[in-house]
């Protein structure tokens, strides 16, 4: 009934979507098991796309040959470039997305891949023989056999739904849980935990008074993520801000006695970064006002998520409550808020190709490592179904340095130091970050994945090559075109800057703070004419170059210096108790991790540079 495949990919969440169609695209057979083909690829929570160091992410996914940009380029609502008023290494994309839209181009989109079969069941275990995964086991009974397998069950392991004191099992909201897989990897040596999740309530837009909330309208010259040519925005759909008050806050407080999160019935940890809004009061007892974003659904619909009022709270409390808050007076409700408890595992029983440790041939990718987020999700699946294809044909695993991409930052994070809470990606999580910035993912990363195998790359590279000469190009004009003090000096005092007493290139002029090459080009009409053949990406790019070539030749040295550790190999099967110099803490750590390279076992937490002093003489460094 079925062929041998080369890679099974378990769930058609974000993670299960990007892992079956980068293993495809690299030439694999593959097969995408999920519970309900309604659902594939379903924003289950905020029906948007990116946000700051999350945009980052789906630009390199992009650069790799992945789907989620150009999915969000076609189905997008709304664009917002995120912390423009800061440097350029915190410049992040943001999309609001048709979430109906959304979910319909994906399929569309994987579908219409020759080498990605489909089939609707849950699968309740692995076929692990000889410590190798070799296949499914479904619900029906069915054995699917397959070289490689990779898990990316969302919050569907074991989950359970929780508004106020009802509880039922369940993945999401209609959809019932999956069960067979923990209990099994239990069996096999895997260690599990719980953890735990909310979503808002959803409202009826048509009942909102939209008079009474702040207007939050799009980039006005809006921008995309996808480095492919993709339709930017020609139209775009408003949201709108509104506020928490007092008022709220002690009617979602008469609630708290009956809620999962305060009386102990939900035991998994949630996002410290994302809390639930009875958490926030909790939590911020000194704020009277908490913001909430009144995102729209889709073009064609009047449902509404309410971004920042997440809650497992009782019904009617919600209810109430939500109808205190300035313009949902008459509000309507979809459906309330909940929060879902679901089962993971510690990444850290993880190599950095997110093979297990303990079961070759089995991947995991998504939320079942201790993460949240569409964007971190996503990428996982990536890279564990490039690695699950390179696994299969016997060549060495696709791993991103941290230096390389956000995405290398989040596995290594993840792999090295594991997580007590659900992950998510900041800027600040990165140390090079003003070399891993949105406008160069492709730079960066696009020729990799063409030397991987990564089929339809040629138009990729063919732009990458294109962007690299451009930018060369008008750094080298920059550097030639001269400005008189009788041309710019009036702009120059206007902006605060001091005057200049004779001639000087333009390339030092825009080295000045505030000083921006958009601005001068409309007053400079001679570089305007030099410049206006290049795209504003491309001249953005070529700006931050030059005005921070020296926070990022400085990051690169650091790059350098931290990469020669990485070359240092360390052996799998190294006895790290033999090593009486290592602290006690280190020996442990080095031997549940078993880091690859020098660089990996100098971030894991524990180890501490004295250790590392000890690793290099240990292996005649």
């Amino acid at each position: 009934m079925f062929p041998l495949y080369d890679v099974i990919v378990v769930g058609a969440g974000h993670a299960g979507c990007e892992a079956a169609a980068a293993a495809a695209n690299m030439g694999s057979k593959v097969l995408l098991a999920t519970m309900n083909m309604q659902t594939i690829a379903q924003m289950s929570c905020n029906p948007a796309m990116g946000g700051v160091a999350k945009g980052q992410i789906v630009r390199e996914i992009d650069a790799l040959g992945g789907y989620s940009g150009i999915v969000t380029d076609h189905t997008m609502v709304q664009f917002r470039m995120l912390n423009k008023s800061k440097g350029p290494a915190m410049w992040s994309p943001r999309a609001q997305s048709d979430r109906m839209l959304f979910a319909g181009k994906w399929r569309e989109m994987l579908e219409a891949h020759e080498n990605i079969d489909f089939w609707q069941e849950m699968i309740t275990g692995l076929i692990v023989k000889d410590g190798i995964c070799q296949g499914v086991h479904t619900g029906m009974g069915i054995e699917i056999k397959a070289k490689s397998v990779v898990l990316t069950n969302g919050t569907f392991l074991n989950g359970l739904i929780h508004i106020g004191e009802k509880q039922f099992g369940g993945g999401r909201a209609g959809e019932r849980a999956s069960t067979g897989i923990t209990e099994q990897l239990e069996t096999l040596g895997f260690e599990a935990g719980r953890m735990k999740t909310g979503t808002p309530a959803r409202l009826d837009g048509r009942s909102l008074d939209y008079s009474k909330m702040e207007i939050q309208y799009g980039d006005e010259d809006p921008s995309k993520f996808s480095y492919t040519d993709t339709p930017t925005p020609s139209k775009q759909l408003p949201c709108h801000v509104t506020y928490t008050s007092p008022e709220v806050h002690e009617e979602l407080k008469t609630g708290f006695d009956r809620s999962p999160m305060f009386n102990g019935r939900i035991r998994g940890l949630g996002p410290r970064y994302c809390p639930s809004i009875e958490d926030k009061i909790d939590r911020f007892a000194d704020r009277d006002r908490h913001q909430l974003f009144v995102e729209p659904e889709g073009w064609n619909t009047c449902e509404i998520y309410v971004n920042g009022f997440s809650s497992s709270l009782p019904e009617d409390v919600q209810y109430l409550a939500l109808k205190k808050i300035v313009g949902f007076e008459n509000m309507k409700m979809f459906r309330p808020g909940y929060a879902i408890e679901y089962d993971f595992f510690q990444p850290t029983q993880l190599q950095i190709s997110l093979e297990t440790k303990l079961v070759k041939n089995l991947f995991f990718a998504g939320q079942i490592n201790g993460t949240t987020g569409y964007e971190e999700a996503a990428c996982q699946g990536m890279m564990a179904g490039m690695n699950a294809h390179l696994k299969v044909n016997k060549k060495e695993p696709f791993v991103l340095k941290r230096s390389d991409a956000y995405i290398g930052v989040l596995i290594d994070d993840l792999v090295n130091k594991g997580t007590k809470e659900p992950y998510r990606m900041f800027t600040s999580r990165a140390e090079y970050r003003i070399l891993l910035r949105q406008d160069n993912a492709d730079i960066r990363l696009s020729p990799i994945a063409q030397k991987l195998g990564m089929q339809h790359m040629e138009d990729r590279i063919s732009r990458v090559d294109h962007k690299n000469h451009s930018i060369k190009e008008i750094k080298k004009y920059l550097d030639k075109y001269s400005v008189s003090p009788d041309t710019i000096n009036g702009y120059l005092q206007e902006q605060g800057s001091a005057p200049l007493k004779q001639k000087q290139k333009l390339n030092s002029i825009l080295s000045r703070p505030h000083m921006s090459l958009m601005a001068l080009m409309d007053i400079l009409p001679e570089a305007k004419k030099g410049l206006s053949k290049y795209d504003t990406e491309t001249l953005q790019i070529a700006e931050v170059e030059l005005k921070y070539s020296g926070y990022i030749q400085k990051e690169q040295e650091m790059v350098d210096k931290m990469n020669r550790l990485e070359t240092v190999k360390l052996k799998n099967d190294m006895d790290y108790h033999q090593i009486l110099s290592l602290s006690a803490e280190s020996r442990e750590k080095l031997t549940q991790i078993r880091p690859a390279t020098i660089g990996q076992a100098s971030r894991i937490s524990g180890v501490s540079p004295s250790d590392i002093s000890v690793l290099l003489v240990h292996v005649g460094r």
